[in-house]
């Protein structure tokens, strides 16, 4: 593991790392804050996973996640979106939607990307073990993420109700397996049989939970994804048939952006604060 960066930020510390992963068989990057309780005593962590187009950067620079998590003595991890580097396949088309930062945390099984796209193991696995190895952490997690990292977040965490206190997500891909997003890169991951796509469709999981975790969801109503691929409604719905006690919240006037992020990361990260202890 080799540090990229440092920086002090609200007396603790941002750092930015690389590592061999052997997971995704590529060089992988990740950042993480450090607050200054972790001085003293192991924290609790929050892993934040990203959108499409993003890196391990995004929120670091622009969420302002920082000063809170200062004061709630939490440790936040940043991985990147997606493997990269020579050698690993992209989007034949150059498109933004799927390849290269858009890993949408799923373990690849259709050739060429399952030699490199298993972000899932990356995330829930591989990962968290390294820094709870290298950093002086707890092994309390909470997840959250933003749209496709939204997505990745319900996911990863209804899958592994046990890793994971909490959940929150902003502007999440509630429903990929019915949305152009989901559909392209679910099928090319995973193969054409959609029954191979629910285990990592956030609507399909709430309706069929075995064990809830607190759930946070914030919708921007001005968002230009909103109705034809972000689908709150179908989230909604599941868990109403369901009994999940799902906490959705929309709000006028806010788009897809980090402005929205930051406007209300200070209450994600309270709201994890109460489950992380």
């Amino acid at each position: 593991m080799e540090k990229v960066s440092e920086n002090r930020c609200f007396d603790g510390r941002q750092l930015q790392f690389t590592h061999r992963s052997a997971v995704l068989n590529c060089e992988m990057r990740f950042g993480i804050y450090l607050p200054p309780q972790a001085e003293v005593r192991n924290v609790p962590v929050l892993y934040w996973l990203s959108g499409l187009t993003c890196t391990d950067e995004n929120f670091t620079h622009k969420a302002g996640a920082q000063r809170v998590a200062a004061e709630l003595g939490m440790a936040i991890v940043m991985p990147d979106t997606s493997p990269r580097g020579e050698g690993v396949p992209d989007d034949p088309d150059g498109a933004y939607d799927f390849g290269l930062g858009a890993g949408f945390y799923v373990n690849a099984t259709e050739t060429p990307w399952s030699e490199h796209y298993k972000m899932y193991d990356y995330v829930v696995k591989e990962l968290p073990e390294l820094i709870e190895a290298e950093f002086p952490v707890t092994d309390k997690r909470a997840i959250s993420g933003h749209s496709m990292g939204g997505h990745g977040a319900i996911i990863l965490a209804l899958n592994n109700p046990d890793r994971y206190t909490s959940i929150s997500a902003f502007s999440p891909i509630c429903n990929p397996m019915d949305c152009p997003w989901g559909e392209k890169a679910l099928g090319n991951y995973l193969g054409a049989d959609k029954a191979a796509w629910a285990k990592h469709d956030a609507s399909y999981l709430v309706r069929h939970a075995d064990k809830q975790l607190p759930l946070l969801v914030d919708q921007g109503l001005a968002d230009n994804f909103l109705v034809e691929q972000l689908k709150p409604e179908a989230l909604e719905a599941a868990a109403a048939e369901s009994g999940y006690a799902l906490k959705l919240r929309r709000h006028e006037g806010y788009d897809h952006s980090y402005f929205f992020i930051s406007s209300f990361i200070e209450e994600h990260l309270r709201f994890h604060a109460k489950y992380l202890g």
